[in-house]
This record gives C-alpha cells, structure tokens and sequence, in this order.
C-alpha cells in the first residue's frame, strides 16, 4: 500500500516551516482506495516568494483547519502504507516536524519518485517534476498546488511500476523509517549555516577538511549531504563533525574559490579535477584567406586566439547565439558547427563580405573573451552596498575582492592593494568565459593601467 502526497509549506528557516496545503492519495497498486486533500492553518505567515509561486496566501488560510485538527486523519490514511513523493525527504520531514510539535513520532517508510525516476528513466533531461511529466506525456494541472502535484506523482508513479516489472528497484529505493532524517549533531549543524552563496567546507573530527563546494544555498546543499543516498553521501554523513562556510556573495567567486583550494587543499571525497576542466576550444585564425576561419578541436591543439567549451555541443550552441548576435550567416560557420541547423537572417553577412564578416568575429571573440583585457567583473557582495569584483589584468586572472565605494573601482592599482589573490591557469579563464557567456547582466569595468 502507498500513501502519494504533496505539501505545500510556509517556506522560511529550516526545521521552522508549516504545512499550508496537504493532499494524500492512498493507492494500492492498482487504484485510489481513499484520499485527503485541505489547506491547513499554519499559524505563522507565509514567505511572499512561496505565495507567489502556489498562489496560496495568509488569507486564504485564516479559516483552515490548523495541523492538529487533521493529524488524526493523515496517521490514518498513511497507517500501513509507505509514503510516495517527489522529493520526499522535504515532505516527510515536514511532517514529522509537525508531529513532534504535538509530541507524537510520525515514522513511515519513504519511497521518493525522484530516485526512482533516475534509476528507471536515467536519460531524461530533467528529473523535475514538472519536465519530467511533461516528458512523458503526462497531463499536469494546478503545478505548486498540493492536489495538482500529488496527482502528477500519482501518474508517475503508476508509469515508473509498470517500468519496473519485477518490482526489484522499487525495492532498493524504499527508506525505511528514519533513514534520511538528521541526528542531533547534522540538525545543529544544519540550522546554524546561512541560505546565502559561499564556499563550506566539510571537517572531520581532526579537523581536516574532507569535502568542499560552491553553492548558492549553504544550508539546502548541506542538509542534501546528510539526507542522501550514495556511497559518498554515507561517507559525509559518517565523518563530518563540522562545517564551516565561507559566504562570497558572488557565484563566480565561488566557483573560483572552490576551485583554487580544491587544488590546494585535495579533500579526500573530492573528485579533484587533474587536467583541463575544457575539452575544446573554438579557435579563431586566418589560414591564408581574406576572412577568418573558426574551428573546433579538442584543446591539446588550443592555438592563441581561441575560447574554451566543455563539449562540441556548447560550442556549437555558441555559435548559434554568436550567428544571431551578430547577424552571421550559418552556413558561414558549417565548418565549426559541422553542419547545425540554422535559419539564415535576411541580409545576413558571409564570407563574400570578408572585412565586415571579420569585424563582427572580432567584435564577438572581444565580447566573450578575457584575451588581453584589463577589467573588473562586478557582482552582488556579502552584505547590502557591497559588491564584489573579480580583477583581470592583461587577460590573467589576478584574484578577487569586495568594495562598497566607487573610487575603488575606477583605478587598477587600488583595486590590486585590495585584491586577494588567485592563482591563474586555463581553468580559471575557462570559468570566467563560461560564467560570462551564461550571465550577461554581470557588470564590466574597463581600466586603464597606469604605471
């Protein structure tokens, strides 16, 4: 027997949520036997973003029943049964949250439909319950509300045990009772890092940092370490007996921090990257011709003048965005996009144009490559009126800081008295031109050197 639910919370800190809206579907396998569905009080307010998102507001609730008025019925429809979500850790664990505020022990085996998608359906593009069910084909309505999301987990439940015919995974991916749940110590540990964007670092009881990551919420990719499961997952949840977080503001400082002491420091549950993080490069030369040549090869034949991608799909994918900037024609780039389907702009510039084809290359290797330039990439800081920047000179990354006035930024040499520095190798240069090409709203300070 199943219980497959969805809870709509308050949002708001961990371990402090309250249930808004709640929809139980028992399910034997073959049919719905009983169901539950009710908004429920939670006697505190409700995040705006969460209202925004479920359209679920403090008003609407004032008449609801509050949780203790609708525990009697959730114990009794889930008795027996094992609780089927997607993403079920956050669901049980909000429930249990609430059962201990009326002094009761909730336990129930958990089966989460996100593992058991990626184990029966490992290719999908996304194991989001939305994309996923889209995917298949499955007709969804009434998305972030309680009833809406427990009937398309309803439909892909019944989809994944029909995949699953001898019932074998199914088996594998069920929770028992309390596996998953926080001890003492992880809860401690859990509630005392921010929801902010950082760097933690993972110690053992020595001390010595035995895991490390970016992230841009401390606290929901911490406690996803101590409720996962995976062979490095019980690893962590074994050694750690302390993390500690470095907030950076920033993602891409992040991103260079987390590389730059995963080098460093070499923490033993890390996969530490041993050669180039790029796997080819677009280069851009002239061979000969009147116009410039883009070609993709894999980086050991990296040449000066080039840009660094993870795939040939990404660099394709650049070159289409790069052939609708600029207003190229594709056919001028079938030699470095072997051939991807593009619809030519009217009046778009080829070849036969070479000296204007060459400027927009110029203008577009200038714009997505640090190749040469001085500037400063500025960024959200740690605290209202700060803001962070990375610091590039002659194309080298220099390292990275925080400012909170503008004559700071306007001169090289003061924001290099005030850089903490980094190391610089085609990594780095790869994470900068990366980043930047995913997220063009980031502010670029040119500077001007002066000796």
């Amino acid at each position: 027997m199943y219980a497959v639910l969805d809870i709509e919370s308050t949002g708001g800190k961990y371990n402090e949520e309250g249930i808004t809206e709640i929809a139980i579907h028992r399910f034997d396998g073959h049919q719905v036997v009983d169901q539950f569905i009710s908004l429920v009080n939670p006697e505190r307010e409700i995040q705006p973003f969460v209202t925004k998102l479920t359209g679920i507001n403090n008003k609407m609730l004032r008449t609801a029943p509050k949780f203790h008025e609708v525990a009697k019925r959730i114990v009794e429809i889930t008795e027996g049964a094992v609780l089927v979500a997607h993403n079920a850790q956050f669901d049980y664990r909000i429930l249990r949250t609430e059962f201990r505020r009326l002094g009761y022990d909730f336990q129930r085996k958990t089966l989460c439909t996100v593992d058991l998608s990626k184990k029966l359906i490992p290719d999908a593009e996304s194991h989001s319950l939305g994309k996923l069910v889209r995917s298949l084909g499955i007709p969804m309505s009434d998305r972030h509300r309680a009833n809406g999301d427990a009937i398309a987990t309803l439909k892909l439940f019944r989809l994944l045990l029909d995949k699953d015919s001898d019932k074998r995974i199914l088996t594998e991916v069920i929770r028992e009772e309390t596996e998953g749940e926080l001890s003492p110590t992880q809860l401690d540990i859990v509630s005392e890092l921010p929801s902010e964007t950082g760097v933690y670092y993972m110690h053992d009881r020595d001390g010595e940092i035995i895991f490390l990551g970016k992230t841009k919420n401390a606290k929901k990719r911490v406690n996803q370490h101590f409720t996962n499961v995976g062979q490095l997952a019980r690893k962590l949840q074994k050694e750690t007996k302390k993390v500690s977080f470095e907030r950076t503001g920033s993602e891409l400082v992040a991103i260079l921090k987390e590389y730059e002491e995963m080098q460093k420091t070499r923490p033993k549950h890390n996969q530490v990257a041993k050669k180039k993080l790029f796997s080819h490069v677009l280069n851009f030369y002239q061979n000969g011709t009147d116009h410039i040549t883009l070609e993709i090869v894999k980086h050991r034949f990296k040449k000066q003048r080039n840009i660094g991608f993870n795939g040939i799909p990404s660099a394709k994918s650049f070159l289409k965005k790069i052939s609708e900037e600029y207003n190229l024609c594709p056919d001028t780039l079938a030699l470095a996009s072997n051939g991807t389907n593009l619809t030519p702009a009217n009046n778009c510039i080829n070849h036969n144009n070479a000296e204007e084809f060459n400027l927009k290359l110029e203008e577009a290797f200038l714009k997505y490559s640090i190749n040469q330039k001085n500037i400063a990439i500025l960024d959200k800081g740690r605290e209202l009126g700060e803001r962070s920047f990375i610091l590039i000179r002659e194309g080298v990354l220099k390292g990275y800081g925080y400012v909170e006035l503008n004559h700071q930024i306007n001169n090289i040499h003061i924001l290099e008295s005030i850089t903490t520095p980094m190391t610089s190798d085609d990594n780095t240069t790869f994470i900068v031109e990366s980043y930047l090409r995913k997220n063009d709203h980031l502010k670029i300070l040119e500077l001007t050197p002066t000796d």
